[in-house]
């Protein structure tokens, strides 16, 4: 029985695929701009290229006997997800609002990839079929941020039915409230340039419900020794290049914008690196490559919502803050019971939610017109909302997870056995080794 429900699953894809094969191609538009959908074609490939990234990130991290297990939960997501959001994942973040509140769209507007070819988005300058893969790549990524809280003791086929129902109902509806039109946190007035509410909180919060939920590793060891450092390095080398497609291509144009975000993510990295090598040392650490790696990635989760509303100024203060902040949180939760293997709530969800402060204090309309002013230019209004927006997403986000994750455990157990997890997961999940 276990065997024939993917299977079944699988047939039922592929028949709606024939029923729905979507919109002919209709002569481009003139509101095509050529540069614009070059560069967003682009940045789409650099923000495929993290989801290895952070294979590689993660990986590095775990034990020898957890590698493969632990890189595959975050390759596998480029293809669930991609199938989920060419179905119905897209139409329902992106389609025509439903019912008003500003949470979810139509599984019809874009049903199958319909609809989406010889139109641009929003009236812009690239077609709606580039912007869906572009933000494809967002979806892809943000459940395998999570794999890091867990690894090292979840059961495989349970992980791919909670990461379904984490994009369908968590990561979709803050989506569409934040990035459409008609969305709730969108009207509202939440700056989110490229993901620090919707994919790093989101993942945050879930990985800290994870680690809750799971509890801790029966073999915990004492010194937690890195598989592979080299790994982590290259992962961390992936993940910053692909971030300017993360960041810069949320501009969805070849501009100014686009050049101001890659500055500001930059300087934030860099920024953040060395902050927390610095406050290791402070601490009488030696600095470390794993430090500096981590400190990278912290300071491009924080810059995420914010690098095209903040000035590059900004984004160096906002790395350095990042970076501190993430190291303490590190520091606290080392002191608790939770076993957040790879520190996914301090790095991710700790980032993202100081990028928001951050973004409402900084943001200015010089870099963005469409921004708004933060409380560092003498306006309390965006700061006030994003702090609403915090304790909102938060709560739904966290809550959310948890009970998906109860969900889940009842559908098929979450855990693997002792014996498993002794094993390693590499061999009890996959029969492979490293």
């Amino acid at each position: 029985m276990k065997k024939i429900v993917p299977f079944g699953i699988l047939v039922i894809v592929v028949i709606l695929a024939l029923m729905y094969p979507g919109a002919k191609a209709a002569p481009a538009p003139t509101t095509y701009v050529g540069a614009d959908i070059a560069w967003i074609l682009i940045s789409t490939a650099l923000v495929l290229l993290m989801t290895p990234g952070l294979a590689f990130f993660y990986g590095g991290m775990v034990r020898k006997k957890n590698v493969i297990s632990t890189m595959l939960q975050s390759f596998v997501c480029m293809g669930l997800i991609t199938i989920i959001w060419v179905v119905f994942g897209f139409s329902m973040a992106f389609g025509e609002d439903v019912g008003g509140m500003g949470l979810i769209g139509s599984p019809s507007s874009f049903f199958m990839m319909q609809n989406t070819l010889g139109v641009a988005w929003l009236g812009g300058t690239i077609p709606v079929i580039l912007f869906a893969m572009f933000q494809l790549k967002f979806a892809v990524i943000t459940p395998a941020l999570i794999t890091g809280a867990f690894a090292e003791r979840i059961r495989f086929n349970s992980y791919l039915i909670f990461i379904t129902l984490f994009i369908v109902i968590i990561y979709i509806p803050l989506a569409h409230a934040t990035w459409h039109p008609e969305g709730m946190f969108f009207k509202y007035g939440v700056l989110d340039f490229a993901g620090g509410t919707v994919v790093h909180m989101s993942a945050g919060w879930a990985a800290l419900a994870s680690a809750l939920y799971l509890k801790k590793r029966n073999e915990v060891p004492e010194s937690h020794t890195p598989a592979r450092i080299s790994y982590v390095i290259l992962g961390t080398g992936l993940l910053w290049f692909g971030w300017f497609g993360f960041n810069a291509g949320s501009a969805l144009g070849a501009g100014e914008l686009a050049a101001t975000a890659l500055a500001t993510t930059t300087t934030a990295s860099a920024a953040a690196a060395m902050s927390w090598i610095f406050f290791d040392m402070l601490r009488g650490k030696k600095p470390s490559a794993l430090g500096a790696c981590i400190g990278a990635v912290v300071g491009l989760v924080a810059i995420t919502p914010a690098a095209g509303f903040v000035t590059v100024s900004s984004s160096l203060v906002i790395g350095i803050v990042a970076a501190v902040i993430s190291n303490l949180v590190v520091i606290w939760r080392s002191k608790t019971n939770i076993d957040d293997t790879l520190d996914v709530f301090p790095c991710h969800g700790v980032g993202g939610m100081v990028g928001m402060v951050m973004t409402g204090i900084f943001a200015t309309k010089s870099v963005n017109s469409l921004g708004a002013e933060g409380l560092f230019y003498g306006e309390s209004t965006l700061f006030v909302k994003h702090m609403v927006a915090l304790v909102g997403v938060s709560a739904f986000a966290f809550i959310g997870s948890f009970i998906l994750l109860k969900v889940t455990d009842l559908i098929s157990p979450l855990r693997v056995t002792v014996e498993e997890e002794i094993a390693g997961l590499d061999v009890s999940q996959h029969d492979e080794e490293l």
